[in-house]
């Protein structure tokens, strides 16, 4: 219904609670959004959560890049690293992502 218009399964449950009044999925059809997007064969490639804080941690780069000297996000780039990698560590136990996935950190180029 809604993955086609290029919304993520967050959007989609927002979106359920906010027009229909349905404010969690999983008791009515006994799993979540996620599982039905993946049954009804949308696959993801990444996990949202981890898609948004390597988006994140990009857009820093790109700002670092051109602000050098900017060390308060310096240090916020350095946490959400942090949070990419405890993530990637979680999910590739989960498999849901690819073992041999890595996330490049950028930390020391930075600096």
């Amino acid at each position: 219904m809604y993955k086609e218009d290029g919304l993520t399964a967050s959007q989609i449950g927002i979106i359920l609670r906010d027009e229909y009044g349905i404010p969690l999925v999983k008791p009515i059809l006994g799993k979540t959004i996620t599982d039905v997007l993946r049954e009804n064969g949308v696959k993801q490639d990444m996990p949202e959560d981890l898609d948004r804080l390597v988006k994140k941690a990009l857009g820093l780069q790109r700002h670092l890049r051109t602000h050098n000297s900017d060390r308060r996000n310096v240090r916020s780039l350095e946490l959400i690293e942090s949070k990419i990698h405890r993530l990637s560590r979680y999910y590739k136990k989960r498999d849901n992502i690819d073992k041999n996935w890595k996330y490049a950190a950028v930390i020391a180029q930075a600096q």
